[in-house]
C-alpha cells in the first residue's frame, strides 16, 4: 500500500454506510495486519466490550487497545515499528468482563513454541531467510533419535544426534552440543538448515547432539552437575562412539535463554575445553549492588555465577557468537556482559535483531552464528 492508504481506508469507512457488507469489502480488499512505511495496523472483527492487543516489545506497554470504528464491530490499532521488525503477539477480546487471549484471526502467519503458537507481524524490511525451507538439492541428515547414555550423574539419558548426509567413519567431525536441542528442530528448523549450510559449503560436516533436561531452570542454572555432566560423561562417551575430532577448536556449546546460561557456565567450569559458544538470548541476569535481583528466585544462581563471572572474566574459549533481540527485557544484560568477554581476549561476535526472546529470533541468527563459529569451505579454508 503507498501513501496514506491505510488511513484513507479506514477513514472512508467510518464515513460510509455503517453495514456489513462494507466492512466485508474492507477485509476481502487487504491482508492483515496492515503494514506501511513504518505503521502496523492490528485489525479484529467482532461484538466485544473491549480488544486488546498483547505483544513481547519490551519498552512499550504490553497490552494495547484496539478502538471500535463507531457503527460496526471493526476494531483496529496502529503503531510504528522501525523497518526491519518481527513481533509475535495475540489478541485480547473482552467479553462479559473476563478477557480471553487469541492468535489473530485475520493473520495466518504463526509462530510455534512449546506454549503453543503466536500470531506474526512483520514490518517492511523483514524476509523470512529463504534457508529455514528444505532445499531439494541438500541431501537430508540422519537423525537418530535415542542415543542412550548412562551417566553416574543423572542416571541414564537419551540425546539425538545428527549425522551429516556424507558421514562417513573415516573421517573426523567437529561437535555441535545444542542445549534445549529437541526444541531447536521443532521450532527453529535446525535439522533443515544444517542440511542447507552444509549442502552450500557454509559450515563443514559436522556431527550435532541435541540435548533436553527434565529440569531444565534447575540443571541450566550454573548447575555444577550438568557441566559435569556434559564434559566428563557425555562428549567422552560420544568420542567413544562416533568419530569426533576431540580438538578444543572443533567442540561447541549452544543454547537460548537459560540454555546460553548452562552453556557459558560449563565452559567457564571447564575453560579450554570447548573451543567455540553459541549463545542466544542468554539469561544473563546480574546486580550491580547487593544480590537480589528482579526477576525471581530461579535466577538467584544465575545472578551469582554472573556477578562471580563480571568481577573477574577469564577467557573459556576461542571464538563466542552472542546474539540477543532488542525487543527482548535481556537487551541490557546481553549489551553489557558482551565488553567483559572481549576484555578476555576471546573472538567475540555481538548480534542484534530487530525481535523478542522467541525460536524464531534465534532460528534467524543460525546461519550467522554457525558459519562464523565454523566456517566452512565456500568462507573459509576450515580449520
Amino acid at each position: 500500500m503507498d501513501g496514506m492508504s491505510i488511513t484513507r481506508a479506514i477513514d472512508a469507512l467510518a464515513s460510509g454506510p455503517k453495514d456489513p457488507a462494507a466492512v466485508d469489502a474492507f477485509l476481502a480488499a487487504h491482508t492483515f495486519p496492515l503494514v506501511e512505511g513504518p505503521a502496523i495496523t492490528f485489525v479484529f472483527r467482532g461484538e466485544a466490550e473491549a480488544v486488546n492487543l498483547k505483544h513481547w516489545v519490551y519498552g512499550l506497554p504490553s497490552s494495547q487497545p484496539l478502538a471500535r470504528l463507531e457503527g460496526t464491530d471493526l476494531w483496529h490499532l496502529t503503531f510504528e515499528l522501525p523497518r526491519g521488525s518481527r513481533v509475535e503477539y495475540k489478541l485480547e477480546v473482552v467479553r462479559g468482563g473476563a478477557g480471553q487471549w487469541f492468535q489473530d484471526p485475520l493473520n495466518q502467519s504463526l509462530a510455534r513454541d512449546p506454549f503453543g503458537a503466536n500470531s506474526v507481524a512483520h514490518s517492511e524490511g523483514y524476509e523470512v531467510p529463504e534457508w529455514i525451507h528444505p532445499d531439494p538439492e541438500a541431501r537430508p541428515g540422519t537423525m537418530e533419535d535415542e542415543h542412550w547414555v548412562d551417566s553416574p550423574t543423572f542416571g541414564r539419558r537419551s540425546v539425538a544426534v545428527y549425522l551429516p548426509a556424507r558421514f562417513r567413519r573415516t573421517r573426523r567431525y567437529p561437535l555441535l552440543v545444542v542445549h534445549d536441542g529437541h526444541d531447536y528442530l521443532r521450532y527453529a528448523s535446525l535439522g533443515t538448515i544444517l542440511d542447507n549450510l552444509i549442502q552450500r559449503l557454509e559450515i563443514p560436516d559436522m556431527i550435532v547432539v541435541l540435548t533436553s533436561s527434565p529440569n531444565r531452570l534447575i540443571e541450566y542454572a550454573d548447575d555444577e552437575r550438568h557441566a559435569r555432566w556434559l564434559t566428563e560423561e557425555l562428549v567422552p562417551h560420544l568420542e567413544r562412539a562416533l568419530p569426533i575430532d576431540a580438538r578444543p577448536q572443533t567442540r561447541c556449546l549452544m543454547g537460548a535463554s537459560f540454555g546460553a546460561v548452562a552453556a557459558l557456565s560449563t565452559a567457564w567450569r571447564y575453560p579450554g575445553f570447548y573451543g567455540r559458544l553459541l549463545l542466544q538470548s542468554g539469561s544473563f541476569a546480574f546486580t550491580d549492588i547487593g544480590d537480589r535481583n528482579h526477576r525471581g528466585p530461579l535466577f538467584d544462581p544465575v545472578v551469582a555465577f554472573m556477578n562471580r563471572l563480571r568481577a573477574q572474566p577469564i577467557p573459556m574459549a576461542e571464538r563466542v557468537f552472542v546474539s540477543c533481540g532488542m525487543y527482548e527485557s535481556l537487551i541490557y544484560e546481553n549489551r553489557s556482559f558482551v565488553p567483559a568477554l572481549q576484555s578476555t581476549g576471546m573472538d567475540v561476535r555481538y548480534v542484534e535483531a530487530r525481535d523478542g526472546h522467541n525460536w524464531e529470533n534465534w532460528r534467524d541468527r543460525l546461519r550467522e552464528g554457525l558459519s562464523w563459529l565454523f566456517p566452512g569451505p565456500l568462507l573459509l579454508v576450515y580449520e
